[in-house]
């Protein structure tokens, strides 16, 4: 008589193994950082429980999957759902591969299950979740030669090439620190990325500030600043000629000014948020004044650009100055009431080690931060690459946006724990007074300007709904654009492509939620850009002859060409 296994001792075994080890998992996720001496100290972690209802009927769920599995044994294919990463026809033909795809598949189902039957806050399923799918995302079959069926194949097929090539690729990546996404070696800022013609007109140690050749025979009178996130590098606007932002700006007749971060190295580790406010984005916007002779530009600021534009328009407010005649916000938070998955990392303990590691001098290295983005989706940017690259001896094909993104860029430390404190952690920015910022208290309320608020749909970074947030808080005339697509694609979608849509509300009404202004919301085909473009020439100007030299002499001249040096820098 075959041996059957002892499903009943199974179903015990399960759920005293689940019980004690979610208990166990969660107790670590829990754990408070090392606090300051001044801090107060931090409750210890309430053990974790899961809703017996939801745990009996996963267990019953499971053992059902895993009598159905077991009966079928090592079939080809057999058990394995939809799943890309399985997809190919070596996991079909090879019985243990599949096999071991399916069985990876089921416990994973249970183990999210399991997430989602736990007793608590969301924030807490929600730091679970987060945990088990980068613990899951790790443990794939896929990952793992002995199992990954078509690298097998392929290492067979090349008599051995193939796996030679994955450690040179290893060796590699080794040394340079990152795992690569693109093939590196195609591109160069300056040659074939940020290409657009311009030249440096001002420097200090924290910017340079980029003038860019007009390619019209007028320009609107009023200038155009755009102020990048400073934890990249500004040519996510500027990557190749078809998907320029900055080269459609300068297009459509405004004459165009970039910030372009230096990144900075230990000579910066004391640099402070209102280092950043006062002697960067207010100095950039005065600068342009000054080298144009306009009363007022325009501004756009992007992701945490757009921030710490908003920061400097409050300063400016309270300082009784409007130099700005209006603001573009694309994915910006300023409310931070939601602040999608990065959620799961902020809590007092959390930045609280950030301040006592780096809160009075230091640096956050940019391969962290690029490295803590690219674990939020962990099988798109990291295991795929290490799938790709290390079993297969593949070399990813080039694309400049993956090019940018491994382009890494540090941040001060002082910087970077202020940020996490009062806007992560405790939302100050829409609480009037609540910040002093280059010794202003700051109130939205008084940055009254119009302005041009845009998010996208599937934006991971900042939900389309946290984007819409800030219509709520800014109190001048606005427009909400949500567009297809994520954090960076979204933005990056030149009207001349004809892809993706974006929605639009043309009774101009501006309800308490995403979900509401939807329902009155229509879908058009194409880019957002053209109707950023309309709405922004309305706050433009008249047309003037365009200049014929970059800056303006003789303070701010010609100092080098355009990307200039700082975007060069290495993290």
């Amino acid at each position: 008589m075959t041996n059957q296994p002892d499903w009943a001792e199974n179903a015990r075994q399960f759920q005293q193994m689940m019980t004690e080890g979610w208990s166990a998992m969660l107790h670590t996720m829990q754990q408070p950082a090392a606090a300051g001496a001044a801090a107060a100290p931090l409750q210890p972690p309430a053990p974790v429980r899961l809703v017996p209802e939801k745990l009996a009927a996963l267990q019953q769920q499971y053992l059902q999957d895993a009598r159905d599995l077991w009966s079928q044994g090592m079939q080809p294919g057999a058990g394995i759902a939809a799943d890309k990463r399985f997809a190919g026809e070596g996991w079909a033909q090879n019985p243990l591969s599949a096999f071991s795809a399916a069985v990876y598949q089921l416990q994973a189902r249970t183990l999210m299950g399991l997430a989602d039957a736990v007793e608590g806050d969301e924030k807490t399923r929600a730091r679970i979740r987060f945990g088990l799918e980068q613990w899951l995302a790790a443990a794939a079959p896929s990952n793992f030669l002995a199992f990954n069926a078509e690298a097998q194949k392929l290492a067979l097929e090349t008599q051995g090439e193939s796996i030679a090539k994955g450690i040179a690729n290893l060796l590699r990546d080794m040394r340079q620190g990152h795992i690569s996404m693109t093939d590196e070696s195609r591109f160069e800022v300056g040659r074939n990325v940020a290409t657009t013609e311009g030249a440096v007109v001002f420097e200090n140690e924290l910017f340079q500030l980029i003038e860019y050749k007009p390619l019209t025979p007028k320009v609107y009178e009023r200038p155009l600043l755009m102020v990048p996130p400073c934890i990249n590098k500004y040519y996510i606007l500027d990557l190749q000629p078809d998907n320029s932002l900055i080269r459609y700006a300068v297009a459509q007749g405004h004459r165009t000014f970039v910030v372009s971060w230096c990144n900075p190295d230990a000579s910066l580790s004391q640099k402070t948020w209102d280092d950043y406010i006062e002697d960067a984005v207010l100095t950039a916007i005065g600068t342009v004044q000054k080298i144009s002779g306009a009363d007022q530009i325009n501004a756009l600021g992007f992701c945490v650009g757009g921030t710490m534009l908003a920061n400097a328009l409050a300063v400016l407010a309270a300082r009784g100055e409007s130099p700005v005649a209006s603001a573009t916000f694309l994915t910006t938070l300023i409310d931070f009431g939601d602040t999608g998955i990065l959620d799961v990392f902020i809590d007092e303990s959390f930045v609280r080690l950030r301040e006592m590691q780096m809160g009075q001098g230091g640096l956050m290295k940019g391969q962290d931060l690029a490295s803590t983005f690219s674990f939020l989706r962990p099988n798109e940017l990291v295991w795929n690459y290490v799938v790709g690259n290390y079993l297969k001896g593949e070399t990813p094909p080039p694309f400049d946006l993956l090019y940018w993104n491994s382009d890494s860029t540090n941040l001060p430390g002082p910087y970077y724990a202020w940020y996490l404190r009062n806007f992560y952690l405790e939302n100050r920015l829409i609480e009037p007074g609540a910040l002093t910022v280059c010794g202003e208290k700051l109130d939205l309320s008084k940055v009254k300007l119009p302005v041009y608020i845009y998010g996208s749909r599937e934006d991971h970074i900042v939900p389309a709904a946290a984007a819409y947030a800030s219509t709520q808080v800014l109190p001048g005339k606005k427009r909400f654009v949500m567009g297809a697509s994520g954090h960076i694609a979204g933005v990056i979608n030149p009207p001349a492509k004809k892809k993706r849509s974006h929605w639009v509300r043309e009774d101009g009404k501006l309800p308490p939620t995403l979900d509401e202004w939807l329902a009155g919301a229509t879908e058009l085909p194409g880019s957002w850009w053209d109707d950023w473009c309309a709405w922004l020439a309305g706050h433009a100007g008249k047309q003037v002859a365009a200049p014929k030299s970059y800056g303006k002499a003789p303070h701010f001249k010609d100092i080098e060409p355009a990307p200039g040096r700082y975007v060069k820098q290495k993290a």
